[in-house]
């Protein structure tokens, strides 16, 4: 053999005698440890308490955070969804708050129940930062839906709903920019003392409004803008009905439909330009106990228990149920 293929014969022996003590000085720590070995991550709790007394409402979802209103003094408590933790974050005025939704500027929008009043508070601090007044006769504002331009508000004491304006540089809105729109066509407001208008929820071209009156167990179309803005049309639901239909979502065509005192939500597919829908399925949970209103965080829905059939005291419990929901 050559003297230059003996070296080469050396050189290449020792290199991979060097790669090889490398590979074998290698520490065992190094190697990434099984998936299965891997602590697996809580799941977040298959329901949560609220305060003691709270008579919660409304819900609202921001991030993984909850917010939920209280019914005997307007209390609003934050709840951490993927630990059931929380506090009260704003302490009401005495007044009720029903339905709640978060708008922009992490502002809540709150309904006041039969104090006929609009809150809006800081989600942040907790702050009041606007009180309106909508309704001096008789009138129970219930829920709110908030699109880009409006928060609207349902009115279960009166054919009417409000819209209050969300400026766009982040000013509050004044009394006078609250505008009411009446409610007619096919519309028929129950007798006094009675609640129609409850759940609000947007059409699924975002053009119009759609409402649920859970005492004849209803859904209409309402048009907000043209000469037919206000002119309510009955949702064709192809023999279903939603008696005590409550709080509304609207997930692209798929609409659910609190039913309270049925304990269950009503899964409905909405036809394109929301004039009909058909009911594909029904939810429900052991844990129901009067549910009113519903809001998603991850691949599960949330339903605080009003328990509307347990009466009130400053002891009674209340409790916020997730049901597991994949999109």
């Amino acid at each position: 053999m050559r003297l230059g293929a003996r070296l080469s014969t050396v050189v290449v022996t020792l290199t991979t005698s060097l790669a090889t003590a490398a590979a074998l000085a290698t520490p065992v720590a190094a190697t990434a440890a099984p998936v299965a070995d891997r602590p697996a991550k809580p799941r977040p709790p298959a329901a949560f308490p609220l305060p003691d007394g709270f008579q919660p409402e409304g819900i609202a979802v921001q991030g993984r955070f909850g917010y939920f209103g209280s019914r005997v003094d307007g209390d609003i408590y934050r709840a951490n969804l993927a630990t059931g933790r929380g506090k009260v974050v704003s302490q009401g005025p005495g007044t009720p708050s029903i339905g709640l939704k978060v708008g922009p500027r992490d502002r809540l929008y709150v309904a006041g129940g039969d104090a006929g009043t609009v809150r809006i508070v800081s989600a942040r601090t907790g702050k009041i930062l606007r009180s309106l007044r909508l309704n001096t006769a008789e009138s129970f504002v219930n829920d709110v839906v908030i699109t880009p331009r409006a928060a609207w508000f349902t009115d279960s004491r009166a054919a009417q709903l409000y819209r209050v304006p969300i400026h766009r540089d982040g000013r509050l809105p004044r009394r006078a920019d609250v505008r009411t729109l009446r409610l007619r066509g096919d519309w028929v407001q129950p007798p006094a003392g009675t609640n129609g208008a409850n759940g609000i929820t947007t059409t699924v071209r975002g053009r119009g409004l759609v409402v649920v009156n859970g005492t004849d167990g209803t859904l209409f179309r309402v048009p907000t803008t043209g000469a037919r803005r206000g002119v309510a049309r009955l949702v064709d639901l192809r023999g279903a009905t939603v008696t005590n239909g409550d709080g509304l979502l609207r997930e692209g065509r798929r609409l659910y439909v609190v039913r309270n005192r049925a304990n269950l939500v009503a899964v409905l597919r909405l036809a394109r330009d929301s004039r009909a829908a058909r009911q594909v399925r029904t939810l429900t949970s052991p844990a129901f106990d009067v549910p009113t209103t519903v809001a998603r965080w991850r691949d599960a829905l949330y339903l605080p228990n009003a328990r509307f059939t347990t009466e009130p005291t400053p002891t009674t419990p209340y409790d916020v149920v997730r049901v597991r929901d994949p999109r």
